[in-house]
């Protein structure tokens, strides 16, 4: 069977229309994700307020930085319990980056303790690896995540990463798509009940990121 267009997807999201708040806690690059969001068929909009990101049908958390100063703007701007309460109530989420990161137990990057959702930890590239890992990389499928509906028109494309940390998983299970640089095939597409994580920039890959965001939107 023919994998639809990507302005069919979108076109099914834009008849849902959901509404996709972009939390804006100070740490993150709010501007291209909502622009992201917008374009793949949500209704998106950027929000510093945990009341009003409560009301949304979709959570974004993005992430640009530092794991431990992510983590503590997180408390300090009192969002953290709108993404756990999100997740507690099997609402989508949708993390960035260093939003993905987050995700995990534990970072090696100011050694700070992350949201522990997903099993595992968050470790610098080894030595002798160019960092950050910057420009464009291709996303593989997972062993048993070939038929994911999230992959489709995304597995063996590229996508654009600016990192220097990277997951790695104590269980296997919630990676979705693989990413090979600095001698590490490390997780780049993360998924866990009703939410979703993606190392790379789906805002700044083009029409890939844009189908990868329609994909999971088309699925809510």
């Amino acid at each position: 069977m023919t994998a639809p267009s990507t302005e069919r997807v979108v076109a099914e999201v834009r008849r849902a229309r959901p509404r996709v708040a972009v939390i804006d806690y100070g740490a993150g690059n709010v501007r291209s994700a909502k622009r992201g969001f917008d374009a793949a068929g949500g209704d998106a909009f950027v929000t510093e307020e945990a009341a009003v990101a409560e009301r949304a049908d979709v959570l974004v958390v993005p992430g640009v930085g530092h794991f431990a100063t992510c983590v503590a703007q997180l408390h300090a701007w009192g969002i953290e319990q709108v993404v756990r309460s999100f997740i507690e109530d099997q609402r989508p989420v949708f993390g960035i980056c260093v939003g993905m990161q987050l995700l995990y137990e534990r970072s090696d990057e100011g050694d700070s303790a992350g949201l522990g959702l997903l099993p595992g930890h968050v470790e610098r590239f080894p030595a002798g690896a160019v960092v950050p890992h910057m420009g464009w990389d291709v996303v593989h499928a997972a062993e048993g995540s070939e038929a994911d509906p999230l992959l489709e028109g995304i597995a063996g494309e590229r996508c654009y990463f600016v990192h220097s940390y990277y997951a790695v998983p104590r269980d296997r299970t919630h990676v979705v798509g693989r990413t090979a640089y600095g001698g590490v095939d490390f997780p780049c597409l993360v998924r866990e009940g009703s939410v979703v994580g993606t190392q790379f920039h789906p805002e700044k890959s083009g029409e890939v990121g844009l189908r990868l965001l329609a994909n999971w939107l088309r699925a809510l």
